[in-house]
């Protein structure tokens, strides 16, 4: 990375008692960065920090910088395909967030081997978590915990590793998203001092705050179909479409040469499988050489793909952030897991400007990804996150 060492920290809202801290930083430097988030935000004595950056660094510099600078202070983080932050969308830098720890318990895990990932391990995962939360002694666990996982995005592992986690998780809310970089060429999620592939990181959060896990999208179905006639599920690669090469049929039913085919199209023309009269995008990552199409989440040979149209994004998440606010009261910060094909239509439509005031008003902080994590689900295509509601101005104990 290019950027200086005199490279600021991004701006961000000063944080006292009705915040919760952040910071992001553009420095190129792994050093540097990682001196800029702790000097931010190290003053509220974090229980933990969790963080989102680019896969452009020297990931190995940058893990040793943030804990030499954090000193201790528990880090899990994972790479991106771009940063939230209230500044809008930002890429080739570093958002953290700091967990004061007297509103937050916080716990994580890294599972290193994605392919045998037991009811049984899960199990004992997530007990380990929620004692080293409950021995905090922040609030109890029922009702005032939530996890965050985020997942090697190029893995092709979050379906199975995602539903043993919610069956352990036991009904305890829980949302993620898939680490990303710009070129599919390597993601990587941060726990336990080191950056990792083809691994998982699982976050449990205890807090006195209001919260709620939500995800959104702005898509509707149309009438078009697609059958899947041809697959290979493990590498999550369509063969055949209505029995015709995969790429061709899909050109076809969007109205553009296959040469054209691109992420553009893709964000511009996603397709969906209808669960329970939900429908659940089946984003396209991209063309092989052979007209098979690959996705970021499973398909299975047989399921009936339904065309998506967009309506208005933007609206959507604020809707979305508005109706939180009604409930919970203004947000103390919204983490969220924006998927990479959501920033692309942002801006192919020229909405960066509206996006900054949006993701600003609602301090709204996270990553894009190449998929969302809610509730044992993976997701493509949608906005999902927390919305963690302002702490107390005062505390049982504290004076005004």
């Amino acid at each position: 990375m290019t950027a200086s060492l005199a490279t600021p920290l991004v701006p961000t809202s000063p944080f006292g008692p009705d915040a919760i801290p952040f910071a992001h930083t553009c420095a190129g430097a792994p050093e540097e960065a990682a001196r800029q988030l702790a000097d931010h935000l190290l003053s509220c004595r974090p229980s933990g920090v969790l963080f989102f950056c680019s896969a452009e660094y020297d990931l190995d510099a940058l893990g040793q910088a943030l804990e030499r600078h954090f000193g201790g202070v528990p880090l899990c983080g994972c790479t991106t395909a771009g940063e939230l932050t209230t500044q809008g969308y930002a890429r080739g830098g570093v958002v953290a967030i700091g967990f004061p720890d007297r509103d937050f318990a916080f716990a994580h895990a890294v599972i290193d081997d994605l392919d045998n990932v037991s009811l049984p391990a899960a199990q004992t995962l997530v007990d380990t978590l929620l004692g080293e939360c409950q021995a905090a002694r922040v609030a109890p666990l029922k009702g005032h915990s939530f996890a965050v996982t985020l997942l090697d995005g190029l893995s092709a592992s979050e379906e199975q590793v995602l539903a043993t986690l919610n069956a352990a998780l036991a009904g305890i809310p829980h949302f993620g998203g898939s680490a990303g970089d710009d070129k599919l060429a390597g993601t990587h999620v941060y726990g336990g001092g080191r950056f990792h592939s083809a691994a998982a990181a699982v976050v449990m959060l205890t807090t006195r705050l209001d919260f709620e896990v939500f995800s959104t999208h702005h898509l509707r179905p149309r009438s078009e179909k697609l059958v899947v006639t041809a697959v290979d599920r493990e590498r999550r690669r369509v063969l055949e479409l209505n029995a015709e090469p995969a790429a061709l049929e899909y050109a076809r039913l969007v109205g553009v040469p296959v040469e054209a085919l691109d992420a553009e199209v893709f964000a511009r023309h996603p397709l969906a499988v209808k669960l329970n009269e939900r429908s659940y995008v089946r984003a396209i990552q991209r063309v092989n050489p052979d007209h098979s199409l690959s996705f970021y989440c499973a398909v299975e040979n047989g399921i009936v793909l339904t065309a998506m149209a967009s309506t208005p994004l933007l609206d959507g998440l604020e809707v979305c952030l508005e109706t939180l606010a009604e409930r919970l009261g203004e947000p103390g910060l919204v983490i969220g897991c924006d998927c990479c094909l959501r920033r692309l239509e942002v801006s192919q439509d020229g909405l960066l400007p509206q996006a900054r005031v949006l993701l600003s008003r609602h301090r709204v902080v996270g990553f894009n990804t190449y998929g969302e994590h809610c509730d044992g689900l993976h997701l493509n295509q949608t906005f999902t996150g927390v919305y963690l509601g302002r702490p107390p101005r005062t505390r049982p104990g504290e004076q005004a």
